[in-house]
């Protein structure tokens, strides 16, 4: 049987976002704890469903606190509950990822600001051959999914080395790699969310495995590990 997001984290979270200050999350406190405890407890059952598919070595459930040092918005909290499991060992890149909140929950998952090295690696395969790529986000299911790569953060032009005649520069001109699919509340606090989520996720291996195949190897096909 799944395990379901507490229906109740959506009214407080809503309430959160209207008394965004301490005094409001100290009145509540008992009632976030229990309500976060939930939400891990199902962060902890969703990993064992992730893993009899693929190997997650940790889930990490990010903090409610916002680190507001060097930010504009000095709001202490986030209004958002969410999670990242990264699969196990260097021979498996990519994570899984997912957000909820009221009006703007969301999974996904993929290379999301990834280092330099990396990045460079990643647009080199794609302007020397991009066609497996393009079969893996054109697949009738992850299509209906997730469209094509999140396309928010990309260069105006081309990167520097790449040509922006090329025609692959609509995938080189990303910054991420990144894919996701919207819920609905109504989804969210479904019975059945932790199967539909599970479910997305799965999608996501076939482009894991085939990105973990061009980060571990040289363009010659060689392995760097």
């Amino acid at each position: 049987m799944s395990v379901q997001i507490p229906k109740a984290y959506f009214p407080f979270l809503k309430e959160l976002k209207e008394n965004n200050h301490k005094d409001w999350m100290d009145a509540h406190k008992s009632a976030y704890k229990n309500l976060e405890n939930d939400f891990k407890t199902f962060c902890k059952a969703t990993v064992d469903e992730l893993n009899t598919f693929d190997q997650i070595a940790r889930v990490k459930v990010f903090r409610i606190n916002r680190d507001v040092r060097f930010s504009k918005n000095k709001m202490p909290y986030k209004t958002t509950r969410s999670a990242i499991f990264s699969r196990e060992g260097v021979h498996r890149r990519g994570s899984y990822y997912f957000q909820i909140a009221p009006g703007a929950s969301f999974v996904g998952g993929g290379f999301f600001k990834p280092e330099p090295v990396d990045l460079l690696r990643i647009r080199q395969e794609f302007e020397f051959d991009s066609e497996p790529i393009r079969e893996i986000l054109s697949e009738a299911k992850f299509k209906k999914a997730y469209g094509g790569f999140n396309t928010e953060s990309q260069v105006k032009t081309a990167p520097k080395g790449f040509s922006k005649e090329d025609a692959n520069i609509d995938l080189i001109r990303n910054k991420n790699f990144f894919v996701r699919h919207a819920f609905t509340d109504e989804e969210v606090l479904a019975d059945d969310f932790q199967e539909r989520l599970v479910a997305h996720f799965k999608l996501l291996l076939p482009f894991f495995d085939y990105m973990t195949e061009i980060l571990t190897t040289d363009l010659n096909g060689e392995s760097i590990l």
